[in-house]
């Protein structure tokens, strides 16, 4: 347990952090999930824009590495490319 007042308002603030953290983070996974089941072509490009935009969200605030980012947008770009060809 924390003995000073500063050391508990990190631990008060790290928590209020960690869970928006979680919850963009959890969002994100949402809507790729939601991208790999899409079928209609509009729908795919809709998605495809507001995923890559929320990867690129989660990179800019640290939630998660640049590489990370760049990682999953191009995986998501080769499964647009399949989706809309076929």
């Amino acid at each position: 347990m924390a003995n000073h007042k500063s050391a508990e308002k990190r631990i008060r603030a790290n928590r209020a952090k960690y869970l928006t953290n979680k919850y963009q983070m959890k969002t994100a996974r949402t809507f790729i999930k939601r991208f790999k089941t899409a079928t209609e072509k509009a729908e795919i490009l809709d998605l495809f824009k507001k995923v890559s935009g929320m990867i690129d969200k989660l990179a800019k605030k640290g939630i998660i590495h640049k590489n990370n980012a760049a990682n999953k947008k191009s995986k998501l770009a080769k499964h647009l490319n399949v989706k809309t060809q076929a």
